[in-house]
């Protein structure tokens, strides 16, 4: 066996151990609500999708194949996705010149990270996002090492699954592109194999392309309302402030800043400055752009692993592993689901992280439009509806309403309403997440019917508006009202 390839086996042990970890924690509470949607659309592939590109949704159902609606199950490739992330981060700190000593420092600031170990425990396209940018890093330090401008295939492929996962990857090309001027690498302007690069990454995305073509590139609309709601509830606010404890651990930013300043300024690793211009591009552009803080997470790898070669560890090796893994584990307490709902560390993580509380009562909630579904005439329910108003709701009828015999759910929202009210339309509705003041411009008969359960008294999305009401008599047939219904969320 290669030396290198044995070296690095103590370091896969230890990220399938976090992924075990992972595997094990995943089930304690439910799916989130966008998890919720990434099922639905997972079970309607396209070459696109209102809220992102198709890749996750296609991960989705290849994960709905192999392990049905098991919670482990779906998650898996998100915890594997971090799992190959520490591994790269530290094979990263290998080609700058770092030790084992660098390298395990390495893996372990990224499986310490706050954001890495949400995206563990959530099937996201943040998950996978984070794995195509370190993924992109590596293969930057492979060319600069080697200097063999095959790597441009490598870095294409990365870049190509990058634009079909999150469109926030264009952040990151920005950065390369100038990083690729400012450095020696413009000379591969020449090279085939930059422009097969190239080329690959466009043939990926290209139908994803067409898909935003057709649909009148309907995204843009989605990222221009998301970002306004942002804005308008503080959501961006913390951006700076927040890469110090949320996209990176806080105890690691001596670490990330070693990295940072010595990809510009060191002897060492000045021949690597393309990557802190991966990271200084980005972090401007999501400034001016008012990008939320954990858009930059993606980032801190190759600096953690560039301040890991920098700094001469010795014997500080196993006191600084013993502290990250410390605040690691205070941060995986923190925002995990690793205990019951209703103890004192599930309710505190539940204060400190929202996701979790996004995770507590679908079954519930079906359960309880079912037992409507069933006091509505037979006769009657052929020409009846489950209109949600939110994504959460409508994947949550749609996931385990049949086991109640529930029909799939209608919504306005993102690629729901793309899949339109039925046909034919439905005059009665079911209606969640609207307030009665709006459902009394649409109908002329609303009863309240039951309310979304709230056995553990979350302040959530559901219990600002848990009423769930039968309305009858449409002032404008669903069909016609349906175009002005879309909505973004």
């Amino acid at each position: 066996m290669k030396r290198p390839l044995r070296e690095s086996l103590p370091l896969v042990a230890f990220a399938i151990a976090k992924l075990a970890f992972h595997a094990l924690t995943n089930i304690r509470y439910g799916f989130h609500r966008d998890e919720l949607a990434t099922l639905d659309d997972a079970r309607h592939l396209a070459w696109g999708f209102v809220a992102y590109p198709p890749l996750t949704p296609l991960l989705g159902r290849l994960e709905l194949l192999a392990f049905g609606d098991s919670l482990t199950g779906f998650r898996f490739l998100a915890a594997a996705a971090q799992s190959v992330a520490i591994v790269l981060a530290a094979l990263i700190a290998r080609h700058l010149g770092g030790g084992k000593a660098a390298q395990w420092i390495a893996a372990i600031a990224v499986a310490i990270a706050p954001v890495s170990l949400a995206a563990s425990s959530l099937f996201q396209y943040v998950s996978f996002d984070y794995l195509w940018w370190v993924l992109v890093a590596y293969f930057v330090v492979r060319l600069v090492e080697s200097g063999d401008p095959r790597w441009w295939i490598g870095i294409g492929v990365a870049l190509g699954l990058g634009a079909m996962t999150k469109y926030t990857i264009a952040f990151l090309i920005a950065g390369l592109a100038v990083g690729f001027f400012f450095s020696p690498l413009r000379r591969h302007l020449r090279s085939r194999w930059f422009w097969t690069g190239v080329a690959i990454s466009v043939v990926m995305v290209a139908p994803h392309f067409v898909w935003q073509v057709r649909n009148l590139f309907v995204t843009l609309d989605f990222l221009k309302s998301i970002d306004a709601r942002d804005v308008r509830i503080g959501r961006t606010a913390g951006f700076l402030t927040e890469q110090l404890w949320v996209a990176a651990n806080a105890v690691t930013i001596p670490l990330w800043a070693t990295g940072l300043y010595a990809l510009f300024f060191s002897r060492t690793l000045r021949r690597f400055r393309i990557l802190g211009w991966m990271a200084i591009v980005p972090f401007v552009l999501f400034l001016i752009a008012r990008g939320r803080s954990y858009y930059m997470a993606p980032v801190y790898p190759m600096l953690l692993a560039a301040g890991a070669v920098m700094i001469p560890w010795r014997r500080l090796t196993i006191v600084a592993a013993a502290v990250s893994l410390l605040a690691g584990a205070s941060i995986a307490l923190a925002i995990l689901p690793l205990a019951p709902v209703d103890s004192p560390l599930g309710q505190f993580a539940i204060r400190e992280n929202g996701d979790l509380k996004e995770e507590i009562g679908w079954p519930e909630m079906t359960a309880e439009v079912a037992r409507i579904w069933k006091t509505i005439p037979a006769e009657e329910q052929k020409r009846t509806a489950i209109f949600c108003a939110n994504y959460g709701e409508a994947g949550a009828i749609d996931l385990y309403g049949p086991r109640f015999g529930l029909p799939p759910a209608i919504s306005g929202v993102n690629s729901f309403w793309a899949r339109g009210p039925g046909d034919p339309p439905p005059e009665t509705l079911i209606v969640l997440g609207v307030h009665r003041d709006r459902l009394e411009q649409r109908f002329t008969s609303i009863t309240l019917a039951g309310t979304i359960p709230n056995p553990h008294h979350l302040d959530n999305e559901e219990s600002e508006h848990a009423e769930i009401f039968v309305c009858r008599g449409l002032k404008v047939p669903l069909a016609a009202l349906w175009p002005k219904i879309r909505s973004f969320g």
